[in-house]
């Protein structure tokens, strides 16, 4: 299998439509800072989502149960980052806008009940995981620093893993059918907007 072929397969094995463009990891690699900088934030941003959940359905108790200790990972990964950025004497940068999550709540349906907009959420969670998932994995094949590469084999394990929960849940609460169709809606939707996009490698997504 060639390594093209690889990173295809890598790919469906997420759901995902559209491969991130090769070039994204040489690109990130040239500012470890800028990439670092959106990686930490991205979890935090994470650790903040799965609060707002629990806060907002405290009666799924399934949900709580299993995204309570998502929320202390999701802080950890945040301090890892600052760490890996501190032993290679980088500072934090401001959190910048993230066009793409942007984009992708712009698609959520308006309207609708409490439990419509739950479905939304645990598929745009689903979704940035996956695509978090599939960039880790280019940066653990694929970036020149020996120590990266186990750094980011570890994150793309955990984003693996947060993605098959959210995906789960929603299936659970809603039924596969309902919760497959819409899914298929919004990976054909996310892949649209991975054209869209220029290709960044101050960003993680």
């Amino acid at each position: 299998m060639t390594e093209a072929e690889k990173e295809l397969e890598g790919v469906r094995m997420l759901g995902l439509k559209l491969p991130t463009d090769p070039r994204w990891v040489n690109l990130a690699e040239m500012d470890l800072g800028e990439i670092l900088t959106d990686h930490a934030y991205c979890e935090q941003k994470a650790a903040t989502s799965c609060i707002s959940l629990i806060q907002g359905y405290p009666e799924r108790e399934e949900l709580v149960r299993e995204l309570a200790p998502i929320v202390t990972e999701e802080w950890g990964h945040f301090r890892s980052v600052l760490r890996e950025m501190d032993k290679r004497q980088l500072k934090l940068g401001r959190q910048r806008k993230d066009e793409y999550v942007n984009k992708l709540l712009a698609f959520q349906k308006k309207g609708g009940s409490r439990d419509d907009k739950l479905l939304e959420k645990l598929l745009v969670f689903a979704l940035i995981e996956a695509r978090s998932c599939e960039r880790f994995r280019l940066m653990s094949l694929h970036i020149s620093d020996e120590d990266l590469k186990d750094f980011y084999h570890r994150f793309m394990i955990s984003e693996a893993g947060h993605y098959r929960l959210f995906i789960d849940l929603a299936r659970k609460y809603f039924g596969e059918e309902r919760a497959n169709a819409r899914w298929q809606e919004y990976l054909t939707k996310e892949a649209e907007i991975m054209e869209e996009l220029d290709l960044r490698g101050d960003r993680m997504h």
